[in-house]
């Protein structure tokens, strides 16, 4: 095997645990080798420090496998490390039907991700290594998980930094184009094939669970309180409104929600699951709103949901006006107010607004315009949440830190007068586990907060 070693003046990341060996961190490399090799990692004295796969045309010269001598990463290979990734979502998430089954770096397996979909898996390859052992792999999933199928999605842009195509297909047996899910007691339909990454976001699976407490208690704004009234001649504690009359309306308690970059509609269904009154769901794309329609008709949602096909940012900021134009003919009284121009239909507000947007930042250069991004639609978002309401707002990109996230929502609250308190704040669920020492694993940013005026 070819040797890499080292150069001498480098920060110590391999030996903290991090897998990547940069082209700028290596010295020279001794012996023969093809791109995709494993080859032995050295330091510049010569000690073994782990073995990896080596492709000089990606700044990731080097990706680590192994921390102790491997001759070849063989199918006996995978199989021993998809065991692994078994039975920690096992331990965690039970049988994990659907889950992220591999994933990467944190289950020692850099440049491959697994997603399993209830007996089909969907596989990427984002690097030169992983794909040279395509069948090694595809074996080694078919031995550990008996799959009916596994389709590859490897139509990332990642790839080309690798010198490799985009690619997708059926890799084994019987791939269907979407699949039937189970996720928190909901049933979800995925499009394997045209969704966004693998077609399902399971990061986010305890965080859409957190949100069940925001669901509920909002029926005394409307008046409405438990009395004991009677009732066919007994006395009962039932919901009562203001006028003394029975509602009857089962989610009388429940919250007004929007949900923005909907995507599949997992939010919404969880919203709905946990109680909501009313669900706004909005997506940009046409095909992810009747991805949504299909989940939340599946679930018995139909008659609490409506759809909205538009722009997130635009749709917000036309709230927004509409909301300041009510409220500047409301502060008129008695003075007098152009009323030729007719009032809009927007200017609606929620008890809880939910922000899961894609990744703003794809690279450090782009974390300026990033922020400018996060702030605008976080902004916009607090000023239709109801006094004493939610902010449910998330970031999925690396590259803005989650110190950085909340100085860009704080700085978006000053802005918009108003004052917020962090109720929660969490990352990526169980089966995204992270490496110490590998900040790349910190992405996912997700926080609650109560949003109230300043006093």
């Amino acid at each position: 095997m070819a040797q890499v070693f080292l150069t001498k003046t480098r920060k110590k990341r391999l030996e903290a645990g991090h897998p990547w060996v940069f082209s700028s961190e290596v010295e020279r490399v001794e012996g023969e080798f093809d791109p995709g090799d494993l080859v032995n990692v050295c330091s510049h004295q010569g000690r073994f420090l782990a073995a990896g796969y080596i492709n000089p045309a990606s700044r990731i010269m080097v990706r680590i496998v192994s921390y102790r001598p491997l001759e070849e990463m063989t199918r006996e290979f995978f199989v021993d490390r998809f065991r692994r990734c078994l039975e920690h979502r096992r331990r965690f998430l039970g049988e994990a039907s659907a889950c992220r089954m591999v994933y990467g770096e944190a289950d020692g397996l850099p440049g491959l991700i697994v997603d399993a979909f209830a007996g089909v898996l969907v596989v990427q390859l984002l690097t030169l290594g992983m794909d040279r052992r395509r069948e090694e792999i595809t074996g080694a999933l078919r031995e550990v998980f008996h799959p009916k199928g596994i389709y590859e999605r490897s139509d990332v842009a990642v790839r080309r930094l690798e010198g490799l195509e985009e690619r997708s297909g059926v890799l084994y047996g019987e791939c269907p184009g979407s699949v039937l899910i189970e996720e928190n007691g909901l049933e979800l339909e995925v499009d394997i094939r045209h969704g966004q990454k693998t077609g399902y976001f399971f990061d986010q699976r305890e965080n859409r669970a957190s949100i069940a407490p925001l669901m509920t208690g909002w029926g005394q704004r409307s008046g409405i309180g438990i009395r004991e009234v009677e009732q066919d001649g007994v006395l009962r504690r039932l919901p009562v409104n203001a006028n003394g009359k029975i509602v009857t309306y089962p989610y009388w308690d429940g919250a007004t929600v929007l949900e923005c970059f909907s995507h599949t509609g997992s939010f919404t269904l969880h919203a709905c699951k946990y109680g909501a009154k009313k669900v706004t769901c909005l997506d940009i794309s046409e095909h992810a709103i009747e991805s949504a329609r299909r989940n939340v008709e599946r679930n018995g949602f139909s008659d609490r949901v409506e759809f909205v096909t538009a722009d997130a940012f635009e749709y917000l900021r036309s709230q927004v006006k509409g909301l300041e134009e009510r409220m500047e003919r409301a502060a008129a009284g008695g003075r007098k107010v152009d009323t030729s121009r007719p009032l809009s239909s927007a200017g609606r507000t929620w008890d809880v607004i939910i922000l899961d947007p894609p990744a703003f930042a794809k690279n450090r250069g782009s974390v300026e315009g990033a922020c400018r991004g996060y702030k605008d639609i976080n902004l916009h978002a607090m000023k239709l949440v109801n006094e004493g309401g939610y902010l449910v707002t998330a970031s999925c990109s690396y590259h803005i830190r989650p110190q950085m996230f909340l100085e860009t929502i704080h700085s978006a609250a000053i802005d918009a007068g108003k004052t917020l308190r962090l109720i929660d704040f969490r990352g990526a669920g169980k089966d995204h586990p992270r490496l110490l020492g590998v900040e790349e694993g910190n992405y996912l940013k997700f926080a609650v907060f109560e949003v109230r005026s300043k006093d």
